[in-house]
């Protein structure tokens, strides 16, 4: 099992959301977070002052999926996040050791 975390551009939520659902995925999480890598921010004109914005307003979209969907969960968010400029996002992958439905109690794959 893993772990798919993708850190995205706000505005693309809703297709990534679509293109998760297309491939048969019926769970995500999504967290507003700000951060930056190569963009490093911008500079804003405020009231005729400008100033640096060093974090920008991202999406966390964090999917726990099987071994076997692993390519088609990735593919899915890559092909749906990217507008082909700078500051598209990421896409981590990270192992799972394990998963439990708290209501069941079934484990890993069952649980997913």
């Amino acid at each position: 099992m893993k772990m798919v975390v993708a850190i995205i551009k706000p505005f693309k939520l809703d297709d990534v959301r679509e293109a998760l659902s297309e491939v048969g995925m019926t769970g995500i999480t999504v967290t507003e977070v700000k951060g930056f890598g190569r963009q490093k921010g911008h500079t804003e004109l405020y009231r005729g002052a400008e100033y640096v914005v060093d974090f920008l307003p991202k999406v966390k979209v964090e999917i726990a999926v099987t071994d076997e969907r692993v390519d088609a969960v990735v593919d899915a968010v890559r092909k749906a996040a990217n507008t082909g400029r700078i500051g598209d996002g990421k896409i981590f992958v990270y192992n799972l050791d394990q998963v439990v439905r708290i209501r069941t109690g079934e484990l890993d794959g069952d649980a997913l």
